[in-house]
């Protein structure tokens, strides 16, 4: 996948601790550097049994990260639906930012999603950014709320029919 002539990148799941290491510097330059995120909230328990995925350029350099919370890890923000995932911190670098790499990176959690088996993938998302993710296929529920200081509204995308169930 590239982003045009000048920056070809690409997106893998994180499993080596060099490329975790990655995707916490490309989250704490753009939270805790740009959005003033607390660093202790940033980083959780949950960063240890998350599913990281890390894009990068052709050169190795670090463009931005996501995660994917599955299972009981992310029962509490999507409404206890063992089918549903939890897309969380979405973070793009500066220098990569309008070449694709945050869409790249959402594709790249859905399918790490549907590899686990996953139904949907809920996430929080800024609400600046809900354009974003409309454009992707998410759509919005409920009120918006604040985390970290920032409104957010939940959104979810369906990413293939629940494993039983067909249409009527």
């Amino acid at each position: 996948m590239t982003a045009g002539p000048a920056t070809p990148y690409s997106t893998r799941r994180a499993i080596e601790e060099s490329d975790l290491q990655a995707c916490f510097q490309v989250r704490k330059d753009v939270f805790v550097g740009e959005q003033n995120v607390p660093e202790d909230l940033e980083y959780d328990t949950y960063d240890a049994t998350a599913v990281h995925v890390l894009a990068v350029a052709a050169d190795g350099t670090a463009l931005g990260t996501g995660r994917l919370l599955h299972g009981a890890d992310a029962a509490g923000k999507t409404g206890g639906d063992p089918a549903v995932g939890s897309l969380g911190r979405l973070a793009v670098s500066r220098q990569a930012r309008g070449l694709g790499v945050g869409a790249a990176l959402v594709r790249a959690i859905e399918d790490e999603a549907r590899a686990l088996g996953l139904a949907a993938v809920d996430l929080h998302a800024q609400t600046h950014a809900l354009g974003f993710y409309e454009r992707l296929g998410y759509v919005a529920y409920g009120p918006e709320f604040p985390d970290a200081g920032m409104p957010h509204r939940a959104m979810r995308r369906e990413i293939r029919p629940a494993q039983g169930l067909s249409a009527v």
